[in-house]
This record gives C-alpha cells, sequence and structure tokens, in this order.
C-alpha cells in the first residue's frame, strides 16, 4: 500500500498543498490520517476523493454541498437518495452553465467569422488597390 506526503500529492494532482490544507480543514478530507509527527498520511482511495472534490469544485460546487456528500458517505446507510439530490440538483446547474457556454460560444465563433470576412475584403481591396496603382 502506497502513501504519499502532501508534497506528493500536491505535485501529483498539480494541486497547491494550501488547497489541499483548506479541503482538510472544511471537512472534505476526514479519511486522511496523520503519523507520530502529525504528517498527512495520502493513500489511494484518499486520491480518489480529492479528485472527486477537484471535479466538483471546477464546476462550482459549494464547500457545504460537498462536504454534506462526504459527511453522508461516513454515515453510510439509506441516504442515497439524498446523496443523488444533490449531484441532481448541481447537474442542472452545470446545464444551465453548458447552454450559456455554448450560447457564448456560437457567439465568438460568429465574430470570428465576421472578421475572417472583413479581413478578406480589405486584402481584395488593397489588392484591387495595387492594381489600380501599378
Amino acid at each position: 500500500m502506497t502513501i504519499y506526503s502532501i508534497k506528493e500529492v500536491s505535485e501529483m494532482m498539480d494541486l497547491p498543498t494550501s488547497t489541499i490544507r483548506y479541503y482538510e480543514k472544511e471537512g472534505l478530507l476526514p479519511f486522511v490520517q496523520r503519523d507520530k509527527n502529525g504528517y498527512r498520511l495520502f493513500h489511494e482511495k484518499d486520491l480518489g476523493w480529492l479528485d472527486f472534490i477537484r471535479c466538483l469544485r471546477v464546476t462550482e460546487m459549494s464547500i457545504p454541498d460537498l462536504r454534506e456528500i462526504i459527511t453522508l458517505t461516513i454515515e453510510g446507510g439509506d441516504n442515497f437518495d439524498v446523496r443523488r439530490s444533490i449531484l441532481i440538483e448541481h447537474r442542472k446547474e452545470l446545464l444551465k452553465q453548458q447552454e450559456q457556454l455554448d450560447n457564448a460560444f456560437e457567439k465568438v465563433k460568429t465574430k470570428l467569422e465576421y472578421f475572417d470576412k472583413l479581413e478578406e475584403e480589405y486584402i481584395a481591396a488593397s489588392e484591387k488597390d495595387k492594381d489600380i496603382l501599378s
């Protein structure tokens, strides 16, 4: 069983050590153990949790919602519906964000196409002016 230091985890997951410490302080990494000197010891399962947390934080899931999912997971038992409902609500928000991003992408694409057309017209006009002057 491989054990990793916070520095190793930071490098492997491209996460600042301060972020990892923050997640632990917020109760998002309750499984992380410490050695006799107080250093954090990360196991493979901890890396899986950290990856899950990072993924959901990228999508802007709140710390309280993450904490609730993790707390419910620790409690175990028949609370799947609660955990599922948190993720379903989050997915609804992601779909709204995706729609906004898709709309923004289309606007940028349209503007780029417009610039391409303007550039083509400018080049064509410049070449025409060169022909007239020659």
